[in-house]
């Protein structure tokens, strides 16, 4: 799945995904040393065409690991210790780019962040989605986690400082 499908089948859930992982400008991305232990680094996230793009340092150590192995976690900048803001992960693949007439499309797009790739000397990767989860935490320490395409939500409620009961279900942003 891409993107645009997040956005057309869940548009309200998408929206709380958008702000929390790419509007702050920068996301963290796990990938796959040739060891298989995690590598984890910052990138910066781009929407273009209604995809979700990666663009990488010509020969860095993350693009070179999707290169062997397209597994990737997107993770959000989590800013406070409450969680009250959300923190969203996104599973999926990271597809290489190689059409140059995509890749004139992005740099083109990217040029309004201040900066433009040029040919060959970067790594672009269009991100095929396996799962989006978001989790927040309200101020009483409930638990409420939404996932897609399960379409899945819930709230567990807390049940100490550290810890939280069985998953409970809920209807809130993947409702029409």
């Amino acid at each position: 799945m891409r993107w645009r499908d997040l956005i057309e089948d869940a548009p309200r859930f998408a929206g709380i995904v958008q702000r929390r992982l790419l509007d702050p400008g920068v996301l963290l991305v796990v990938t796959l040393r040739a060891d298989g232990s995690p590598r984890l680094s910052p990138v910066e996230p781009l929407t273009v065409e209604r995809d979700l793009w990666l663009s990488m340092m010509w020969r860095s150590r993350k693009a070179s690991d999707l290169a062997r192995d397209p597994r990737a976690l997107l993770h959000s900048i989590v800013t406070t210790r409450e969680g009250t803001e959300g923190e969203v992960k996104l599973r999926g693949q990271a597809m290489a780019v190689d059409d140059l007439d995509a890749r004139a499309r992005y740099a083109d797009a990217v040029a309004v962040l201040g900066w433009r790739p040029e040919e060959p000397w970067f790594h672009l990767f269009r991100i095929e989605i396996e799962d989006v989860t978001l989790i927040r935490y309200a101020p009483s320490g409930d638990q409420y986690v939404a996932r897609w395409p399960a379409r899945e939500e819930f709230l567990r409620r807390a049940t100490s400082a550290t810890s939280v009961g069985p998953p409970e279900p809920v209807s809130d942003l993947f409702t029409q």
